[in-house]
């Protein structure tokens, strides 16, 4: 299951490389790759990164997902790659954290889908939809989730310095919200 931490650091890259970069950065400075979540749609633009194993999707993952999708490269660093299909968004590839969170509730059938389970990592409503709009329009979400809001500041300067949009933190403890726009 999602393991909640104190704070979250949400941003929406363009395209996959942008938020590979991201990633690697985020690696190199010293984040866990069980900190670091990636969704973003599963089309046929994506297929360069993403085959096919014989490890089966997260369990409560949507019925047709059958098999999980392993991501090479840099994103492939990531904990739990799955496949997800959740209605009104389509079928999407997800690594991090945000893979037990969408399974675990069942994302399929759950209601509010991808803004429901947004809003269960800490990203205020109003937020969680747009950012389900902006993954469904071909852009990919990448949020870090910390213990220290050192590490929170840090990852959300290295977000908006390899051009991530719609920056928003969420200290989960203090009740803190804050985002940038870019």
């Amino acid at each position: 299951m999602f393991e909640r931490k104190n704070y979250s650091v949400f941003g929406i890259f363009k395209d996959r490389l942008s938020a590979e970069r991201a990633v690697d950065r985020l690696k190199s400075e010293g984040f866990r790759n069980s900190d670091v979540s990636v969704l973003m749609p599963s089309a046929e633009s994506t297929r360069e990164f993403a085959h096919e194993k014989n490890t089966k999707a997260p369990e409560g993952a949507v019925a047709g997902a059958g098999t999980g999708a392993v991501i090479g490269g840099t994103l492939g660093w990531l904990a739990g790659i799955g496949m997800l299909a959740i209605p009104a968004v389509g079928p999407l590839i997800a690594a991090g954290p945000i893979v037990a969170l969408l399974a675990g509730a069942g994302a399929g059938g759950a209601i509010g889908g991808l803004t429901g389970a947004l809003v269960g990592m800490g990203i205020p409503e109003f937020e969680a939809k747009r950012y389900e709009g902006r993954v469904k329009d071909g852009g990919t979400l990448l949020s870090v989730h910390v213990d220290d809001s050192t590490y929170a500041e840090k990852a959300k300067l290295i977000l908006k310095e390899l051009g991530a949009q719609d920056i928003s933190s969420a200290g989960e403890a203090a009740g803190e919200k804050t985002a940038m726009a870019s």
